[in-house]
């Protein structure tokens, strides 16, 4: 779940007994999204896939981290087409075409897992297949940055020249990644956009969620009625894809995993996966 921007405060550093707990966590997170992307098809309702993520969160022992976190009512962010970030799950049916942003959290043994995928349904249109894939590979550009030594808006530089300068999408500033442990939004924030050599100094077990957030127009957003679900300006689609990664000397730590998501978005006929 993306944080808002917030006054800053004292950055908690990790052991290593506590990150793997939080890989537990994040693990967890990538196994619900698994378990989601075999039953995504259309005509299911996102309201149904929320209901099944917090089934199988709860049966692992584990609780959802959204739900109730300052009243959010459901375990899973569902965002459909123009919804960026922190959609409510609804009953409305999923349709041939409609892509949907899976955010999912976990919190087992005292510490919290964070992860997005964005799924299409269906046959999507060749420019919103691109978004997908340039939105998905700009956080692996960003993971590229997450090193020791390292600044968090190297992190911000990398994500937003590839799509914002290099591809011409709209890159989200409101909404920013975060560091995360025994809470769920902790320090560091992590925007998608920013200059190279600012922000916090990356180091050694810092544990943060990345979390691309990019439009396929205009970088502007508007909240729905629901006071939660943050919608594009102009009714373009949005991307959202995260891993929980941890820092480290020369190559960053992923802690959660898309591999199990991605080999369940190829197998299910319903989705689209060659982006």
């Amino acid at each position: 779940m993306s944080g808002f921007v917030l006054n800053q405060y004292m950055i908690h550093y990790k052991t290593k007994e506590e990150i793997e707990l939080i890989r537990q966590s994040s693990l967890l997170v990538s196994k619900t999204l698994t378990e989601v992307a075999k039953l995504i098809r259309p005509g299911i309702s996102t309201f149904e896939l929320d209901q099944f993520a917090e089934q199988f969160i709860r049966d692992n022992g584990a609780t959802p981290s959204f739900k109730g976190y300052q009243d959010f009512p459901y375990a899973c962010c569902m965002s459909v087409n123009d919804a960026v970030v922190h959609g409510f799950p609804t009953k409305e049916p999923l349709k041939d075409g409609d892509i949907v942003s899976v955010d999912v959290g976990a919190y087992k043994n005292g510490f919290h897992g964070d992860s997005a995928y964005t799924f299409a349904v269906g046959n999507i249109s060749p420019e919103v297949k691109q978004l997908l894939k340039v939105t998905k590979e700009s956080l692996y550009k960003g993971i590229e940055k997450a090193v020791h030594g390292n600044r968090v808006g190297d992190i911000a530089y990398a994500i937003q020249h590839y799509t914002e300068r290099e591809h011409g999408y709209g890159v989200v500033r409101e909404l920013v990644g975060h560091g995360l442990g025994r809470k769920l939004h902790e320090e560091p924030q992590v925007p998608n956009y920013g200059k190279r050599g600012t922000l916090a100094k990356l180091k050694e077990q810092m544990v943060i969620a990345i979390e691309p957030m990019i439009n396929l127009g205009t970088k502007n957003i508007y909240y729905d009625k629901d006071g939660w679900t943050i919608k594009t300006e102009d009714g373009k689609p949005a991307a959202h894809y995260e891993h929980t990664i941890c820092v480290q000397r020369g190559k960053a730590d992923i802690l959660s995993s898309f591999a199990e998501i991605e080999a369940a978005e190829r197998a299910n006929p319903n989705l689209c996966s060659d982006y």
